[in-house]
């Protein structure tokens, strides 16, 4: 069965929430990236995320999420659009270490504890709209739990979990973002801090077997909760061997030749999904104007 992510309100609307599974677009960006374990546990943490707050964007809306910490692993950075289409990337994909004192990969030390985590929404305005925080812990959930209640004023717990098998494929991910409303009550906010506290984790869950609709049923059993919306969602990019010609034939003739002359050709490869595009001399001759 494909990934999917469900919408859900609870509590009379209270409360807004998100579960996901994501096992195989974050296999898929990890297998094409070459991630090593806690390079991947970063990587999809942040993609989980993203495609989470993609669905709570409408039509053709989409964003992008980067985050930057002063760790090994460099910059993430993820797309996401109100589709469900999802893809990321890592400058530095070949990072592991040991696993941290809870037993579990150590994705603070890869990311880092300082730095940034930014978000741009394009939702069809002239001006997108751009958020911006300092890394408060670098294990990527707690720091998009402060990113909403900073930059987007809105109560809200947030959490992904990456296993990653000994093949270094995934073997479950998944993800939740729990957000209070206006008008909740502190019991109604006591009620759901107490259920996500004491949850296991949600990559384990997934693991199970668990689905998001069983991930949000630990959150509100034994009250009013109503799914809103379900959706597909999956790794797609949007590169592809025309937008390399375009964009080659937008440097000019005199560039074009120089590739031509001294290489013989040319090759891209698309950061986000690391497909390789090559044009033989001959393709580059019919790009110059």
């Amino acid at each position: 069965m494909s990934d999917y992510l469900v919408k859900a309100t609870a509590f009379d609307g209270q409360v807004r929430a998100y579960a996901i599974e994501s096992t195989q677009f974050v296999n898929e960006a990890c297998r094409r990236h070459d991630t090593w374990p806690t390079a991947s546990a970063a990587l999809g943490r942040t993609m989980t995320i993203t495609a989470m707050m993609g669905a709570m964007l409408k039509g053709d809306d989409k964003l992008t999420v980067k985050v930057e910490g002063d760790g090994p692993i460099g910059a993430i950075v993820a797309d996401g659009n109100a589709k469900g289409e999802i893809r990321g990337y890592l400058k530095n994909p070949h990072v592991d270490f040991d696993s941290n004192e809870y037993g579990k990969l150590d994705v603070r030390r890869a990311v880092g504890t300082n730095g940034t985590i930014g978000v741009v929404k394009d939702i069809g305005l002239k001006n997108n709209f751009t958020g911006q925080v300092p890394i408060v812990s670098g294990e990527i959930s707690e720091d998009f739990t402060y990113y909403f209640v900073t930059s987007e004023q809105v109560p809200s717990a947030v959490g992904a979990g990456v296993l990653v098998d000994t093949d270094y494929s995934i073997l479950a991910s998944g993800g939740f973002i729990v957000q209070m409303m206006p008008g909740a009550t502190e019991e109604t906010i006591s009620i759901v801090e107490e259920r996500i506290n004491q949850m296991t984790t949600v990559s384990t869950q997934i693991q199970q077997g668990k689905k998001p609709e069983d991930i949000l049923e630990s959150f509100f059993e034994g009250h009013e909760w109503h799914i809103v919306e379900q959706q597909d969602v999956e790794f797609s990019c949007s590169c592809s061997k025309e937008r390399t010609e375009n964009a080659i034939a937008s440097l000019g003739n005199e560039e074009i030749q120089s590739m031509i002359e001294e290489d013989g050709g040319a090759e891209a490869t698309c950061h986000f999904c690391n497909e390789v595009y090559h044009l033989s001399a001959e393709e580059l001759s019919e790009l110059k104007s």
